[in-house]
């Protein structure tokens, strides 16, 4: 089962569960959800289209200056992960920006978890549950049960956020994160992948050592009614 660096008592029947469902989300995904992919066109010109394209987009500069306005990371390291663009950015306490890069969601477009999805077999999880949860999120680092070292979103729910798998050659997820378009970046259920050489240049350092703050962008509301008091302007 998984188990938090931090822990100090036995973890929660319920968790084990949701340990155990995020363990097997690292290497398996059904294969209905395959996407076409663009094969023919080397990786690393894909990468190179993908960074001239990957400016910040205006929702994530917005809640960017809400989040310094307020110090709302509370002096912590934070990320804001846009699910629209499938891109993440990771900051320092100040919102000195550490690194950028595109990332894997979850299959399915959506911004709650299912109740109770963390407890359920992978079998009984239905492709349209399989969404990454819109919110702010104390992070925290942890473990899978090979010991690697992970980010936890949402525990309960089965949420994190860690290097991508490549186990399972038919999901082509290498290849996902190298081409220029986002249509194919959806295919985990709900926890968000990255490349294995940004998470160990930049969001290890950054929030896998002592935890920090997690800001998931919607992409079925509005960012004013995701962050309702955030966003909110100071009356003169």
């Amino acid at each position: 089962m998984f188990e938090l660096e931090k822990a100090t008592a036995p973890v929660p029947p319920r968790r084990v569960a949701a340990g155990l469902i995020c363990a097997a989300m690292l290497s398996v995904t059904q294969s209905l959800a395959a996407a076409p992919l663009n094969s023919g066109q080397n990786a690393s010109d894909n990468n190179s289209k993908r960074e001239r394209r990957a400016t910040q987009s205006t929702e994530v500069a917005q809640l960017l200056d809400r989040i310094l306005q307020k110090r709302d990371n509370h002096g912590k390291p934070f990320a804001i992960v846009d699910k629209k663009n499938a891109r993440v950015d990771v900051f320092a306490s100040d919102g000195t920006r550490q690194g950028s890069s595109a990332v894997l969601l979850g299959l399915a477009k959506g911004d709650d978890s299912v109740p109770g999805i963390g407890e359920r077999k992978m079998a009984d999880i239905k492709p349209s549950e399989r969404t990454t949860p819109a919110g702010r999120f104390e992070v925290e680092p942890g473990r899978n049960t090979q010991g690697e070292d992970i980010i936890w979103i949402d525990y309960d729910a089965a949420v994190s956020m860690h290097r991508v798998r490549t186990a399972n050659k038919a999901d082509r997820r290498l290849e996902r994160l190298a081409t220029p378009s986002v249509a194919d970046n959806r295919i985990s259920y709900g926890c968000i992948n990255v490349p294995s050489a940004f998470y160990n240049a930049v969001l290890r350092d950054a929030l896998g050592s002592i935890g920090g703050v997690v800001y998931v962008l919607p992409e079925t509301r509005t960012l004013q009614s995701q962050f309702v008091g955030l966003m909110e302007l100071k009356k003169p």
